[in-house]
C-alpha cells in the first residue's frame, strides 16, 4: 500500500534512498505555489500557464545541452505511419498549438512557430497507394503534387505527395527565451534537483527551503528514476540525428524520404534524422548510425551536402502512446506531465494548459492521459 508522507518516502526497507531531510530555519523557508522540475517544453508550458493565471512558480532546471526537447525536430505532423492516418486528436491539437506558440512567442519576442508543410517521396508503392488512398477522405491532410521541381535535388521513383499543414516549432528561440523570463522574474533555479531533499505531506512539499503546494515532475528520463513514478509503463526510446549543411536545398519545406526527414535548422543547416531505437547499447551517437544515414544522404540526394554534426537523446514515452498528465493518485502534492515520446511539440501546449486548469479550478483532465488511470500500479 502506498503511504504518501515523509516516513514512507524516507523507509530504507521500501527503497534505498538517504533517510534523513534538511532542516531549515523557519527564517530561512520561502513559499510559492508550485514547484516544478525540468523546463524542457513540458515545464515550459506548464510555468507559462501557471504564471500567467497569476500563480507563483519556480523552475529547477540544471542546462543540459542534449535535453530531449533541445534537439528534437520540431515538427507537429498531422498524419502518422505507415497508414498515414491522422494522429490522435490531431484537430483539437493543431489549432491550440498554433496559437499557444504565438502567444507565448510574443511574450518572449520570438518568433517560435511557422507552417512548413513536408513533401513526401514514398519509397515504395505500398506508400504511395497509402497516400494516395487518403487524398480524398473529408478533412485530408494528404495532396498529390507536382515533382518536377524536386527532380534536380532528389532521386525518387514514385509520386510525390505533400502533407499540409505542417507547423515547425523552433525549440531553441523558445525554451531560451522562455528560461530569461523566468531568471528575470526569479522563478528559475539553475541547478541538479536532489530528490532526497524533498519532504512531501498530504498538504505541500518542501524542498531545501522552498514550500510549494505541489510539485509538477517535467524532467524527462529523470521523472521514472523517481520512486514515485517509476512503476509507470514507460519506456525510454533514443533519437539520433545528423547536422547537414545542404546549401542548394531550399529551406521553405521539410523532407521526408523514407525514415529519413529533412528539417531546417538554424544558421540555414539541416537537421536530418531520426531514429527510433527501443534497444540500444549506449544512450551516446553512434558511427553506425551516423554512416548508415551518411550513405542514404549520397543515394537520395543529388546536391551536395557536409554532416556538421551528431547526437543522440534519450525520450520517455508511454508504453500506450498517451501522456502521463495530473496528480498523483495517492500523494495529490505531487504531479506529473511527461511521457510525450515523439509528440512532445503537438502535445505539451495542449495538456500543459489542461493540468494548469485541472489544479487551479478543478476543471478534469482528458481521462486517457489522467495518471490516476494507473493507481492501481502507483499503489506499489
Amino acid at each position: 500500500m502506498f503511504i504518501c508522507h515523509t516516513d514512507a518516502y524516507h523507509s530504507d526497507e521500501r527503497r534505498n534512498l538517504p533517510n534523513h531531510i534538511l532542516l531549515l530555519s523557519i527564517f530561512d523557508k520561502m513559499t510559492t505555489d508550485y514547484l516544478i522540475i525540468g523546463q524542457g517544453i513540458c515545464g515550459t508550458f506548464l510555468s507559462w500557464n501557471l504564471i500567467k493565471a497569476g500563480k507563483k512558480v519556480i523552475v529547477i532546471d540544471q542546462p543540459q545541452p542534449f535535453s530531449s526537447s533541445k534537439v528534437a525536430s520540431g515538427i507537429i505532423n498531422p498524419v502518422t505511419g505507415r497508414r498515414v492516418v491522422s494522429t490522435w486528436m490531431i484537430d483539437e491539437l493543431m489549432s491550440f498549438a498554433w496559437n499557444a506558440y504565438n502567444e507565448i512567442g510574443n511574450k518572449i519576442g520570438e518568433k517560435v512557430i511557422e507552417q512548413k508543410n513536408i513533401i513526401v517521396f514514398p519509397p515504395s508503392q505500398q506508400m504511395v497507394d497509402a497516400h494516395a488512398k487518403r487524398i480524398h477522405e473529408e478533412n485530408s491532410f494528404v495532396n498529390q503534387i507536382s515533382s518536377d521541381q524536386f527532380q534536380d535535388s532528389f532521386s525518387f521513383l514514385f509520386k510525390t505527395f505533400e502533407i499540409t499543414p505542417v507547423y515547425l516549432v523552433y525549440l531553441y528561440p523558445l525554451l531560451h527565451g522562455w528560461r530569461k523570463k523566468l531568471i528575470e522574474q526569479q522563478f528559475l533555479l539553475e541547478e541538479e534537483f536532489q530528490m532526497e531533499q524533498l519532504h512531501i505531506s498530504a498538504q505541500n512539499i518542501q524542498y531545501k527551503n522552498i514550500i510549494a503546494e505541489k510539485i509538477f515532475f517535467c524532467d524527462g528520463v529523470n521523472t521514472f528514476k523517481n520512486y514515485f513514478w517509476k512503476n509507470l509503463p514507460y519506456i525510454y526510446n533514443k533519437g539520433q540525428a545528423l547536422i547537414a549543411d545542404i546549401p542548394a536545398l531550399p529551406q521553405d519545406k521539410i523532407y521526408k524520404y523514407g525514415n529519413i526527414t529533412f528539417t531546417p535548422w538554424y544558421d540555414d543547416l539541416c537537421w536530418v534524422g531520426s531514429s527510433y531505437e527501443n534497444e540500444f547499447e549506449t544512450e551516446l551517437p553512434t558511427d553506425e548510425f551516423k554512416q548508415s544515414v551518411t550513405l542514404s544522404l549520397k543515394n537520395v540526394l543529388k546536391i551536395p551536402f557536409t554532416v556538421i554534426d551528431h547526437f543522440a537523446s534519450l525520450r520517455p514515452a508511454a508504453l500506450e502512446r498517451r501522456p502521463f498528465v495530473g496528480l498523483h493518485p495517492h500523494c495529490p502534492a505531487m504531479g506529473i506531465l511527461n511521457g510525450m515520446g515523439t509528440k512532445g511539440c503537438s502535445l505539451a501546449p495542449y495538456f500543459a494548459d489542461e493540468l494548469a486548469q485541472h489544479v487551479i479550478n478543478n476543471n478534469p483532465l482528458t481521462p486517457l492521459v489522467d495518471v490516476k488511470r494507473f493507481s492501481g500500479m502507483l499503489a506499489r
